[in-house]
């Protein structure tokens, strides 16, 4: 995604390693892993005050719990940086997997979403921005999978899939203008 925006991407799994980035993207997997394997690695402190130093951060799916501040399921290793609550795998499971067209606050024109095991945010912060929601078939509730809150940007799907740059060009903009 990064190389069609004519940006170099480079993986981070240490603290001199992410010092030398202008930006992060914490991409989808699972989120205890993610989470176990940044403490192992001495890259949770780092992170965090890169971030609120203004470093601009990206959450996909997985990416979006670990940056949260919480989860409605069992006490995992988040970054706390994100002032919301995540329902993990709320749409089901990787059977239950699925894509829509969501309208995105600021955009002309629909983007197409990949959720897989994804989440959504079940509670969001004062300062939470939320750019798109989908319904809960179970209680017809919006429940948001799009949010920026400053200069963090999650989504609870995987724009990577089929090719959606918008949310990459997001962070590359927060990244020039940082």
């Amino acid at each position: 995604m990064l190389r069609d925006l004519g940006v170099e991407g480079v993986e981070v799994r240490t603290p001199e390693e992410l010092a030398a980035v202008d930006a992060l993207i914490i991409p989808g997997g699972e989120s205890t892993t993610i989470g176990k394997l940044a403490n192992l690695y001495g890259l949770i402190e780092p992170i965090r005050g890169r971030v609120r130093g203004g470093m601009p951060i990206l959450g996909t799916c997985a990416g979006m719990i670990f940056l949260a501040s919480g989860t409605t399921g069992p006490e995992q290793p988040q970054l706390d940086l994100l002032d919301v609550v995540v329902e993990r795998n709320a749409f089901g499971r990787q059977v239950d997997s699925f894509e829509a067209d969501l309208a995105i606050a600021g955009r002309d024109k629909p983007v197409r979403a990949v959720f897989i095991r994804a989440p959504w945010i079940h509670k969001a912060g004062a300062g939470v921005e939320v750019l798109a929601s989908v319904v809960d078939p179970s209680s017809g509730e919006d429940r948001p999978v799009v949010v920026r809150q400053g200069n963090i940007l999650a989504t609870s799907f995987h724009p990577e899939l089929i090719g959606e740059t918008w949310i990459h060009e997001l962070l590359v903009e927060a990244t020039a203008a940082g």
